[in-house]
């Protein structure tokens, strides 16, 4: 009885481990380069955005964490040391909070940028930006 109950309980810790480690990447994003919001223009951005390459593109993934409290017209963009109006997605966010990804125009090398921008392009003002490490 004690070899069995041995047996399972190692069983249930490498399922628990393994289940863990799987899970962990996909908590902290991918494999890209992240960065942490902050508003601009009056606006609260929170949460964390990761900026990766697949497939010969360059997608920015809102993390699940984020936070965007509203605007008109608010779309994802990439700078370097500031806003790069080539790189600005046609659609606006899919939502205010959580989870989405976008495919970013014009960005043949994401390895040239070091922020991710949420940008109203109505009013041409930064919403929030996050700097990438």
């Amino acid at each position: 009885m004690q070899n069995r109950r041995q047996f399972l309980m190692a069983g249930v810790a490498a399922a628990t481990s393994t289940v863990a480690f799987g899970v962990a990447p996909a908590l902290a994003g991918g494999h890209g380069r992240i960065g942490e919001f902050t508003g601009k223009s009056n606006h609260v951005t929170k949460g964390r955005a990761e900026l990766v390459e697949q497939d010969g593109k360059v997608v920015v993934n809102l993390l699940d964490d984020f936070w965007f409290d509203g605007a008109p017209d608010p779309k994802v963009a990439l700078g370097n040391n500031g806003y790069d109006k080539a790189t600005l997605v046609s659609a606006n966010l899919t939502s205010n909070t959580g989870a989405q990804s976008y495919v970013i125009p014009n960005a043949t090398d994401g390895a040239k940028y070091n922020e991710v921008w949420i940008w109203c392009e109505k009013f041409n003002v930064p919403l929030g930006v996050a700097k990438l490490n």
